[in-house]
């Protein structure tokens, strides 16, 4: 049987659907792709790792998410307060930034993390947020439990999704760099991403 064969592409479209349904509304970690983005700074590599994390991690749902759960009853906890704490940090940092940022300020100026700390702050705000793993392995797992014998296509669907999603966010935002070469559409974005980590905080410790 040929790979087209063994797809079913009704059922990847569904899964494509869904991933994107998932991942895009504003968050932590798509605040900071399109952050990136108008700096025009390591695109390509946040995208990616944003990208292979959400596709290692529906993988993983797809296929143990019934074990994981059974096995580790302690990760929701453990993950709910230490995503809790790194995006109150990193919400206070991005507020002290719109504060701190002169009136000469430009999207490309000031200065810029190098490329492990912002590898690492990327990998940070997506492995330590648990609303990652309540959309990918929960919500997706759960969903492709209904497609028995082509989870398969359903994976590999919204990975697809994840794929389109981050690169267009990241190479996307490159458009709106004309209004953010004014200061007060930097610093309103600053305190956006801000108010969104702590939001988001905020939902979390209210789920515990």
């Amino acid at each position: 049987m040929g790979f087209a064969e063994a797809m079913s592409f009704s059922i990847y479209f569904t899964g494509l659907m869904m991933g994107l349904s998932l991942i895009v509304a504003i968050g932590a970690q798509n605040a900071f792709i399109l952050r990136q983005g108008l700096r025009n700074e390591h695109v390509f590599a946040v995208c990616l790792a944003c990208a292979l994390s959400d596709a290692v991690l529906i993988v993983l749902g797809v296929t143990s998410l019934r074990q994981i759960a059974a096995f580790l009853p302690w990760l929701d906890p453990v993950m709910r307060y230490g995503g809790t704490a790194f995006l109150v940090w990193y919400g206070a940092r991005s507020l002290y930034s719109a504060f701190q940022s002169s009136g000469a300020l430009a999207v490309g100026e000031g200065r810029s993390p190098g490329f492990k700390q912002t590898l690492a702050t990327c990998l940070a705000l997506t492995w330590l947020n648990p609303h990652v793993y309540l959309d990918t392995v929960v919500l997706l797992g759960t969903i492709s439990t209904r497609f028995a014998g082509q989870q398969v296509s359903f994976a590999a669907g919204a990975i697809t999704g994840s794929f389109l999603f981050f690169f267009s966010l990241g190479y996307g935002a490159r458009w709106l760099r004309p209004i953010f070469t004014r200061p007060a559409a930097w610093r309103i974005l600053e305190t956006i991403i801000a108010l969104t980590m702590w939001l988001i905080a905020y939902k979390l410790l209210r789920g515990m």
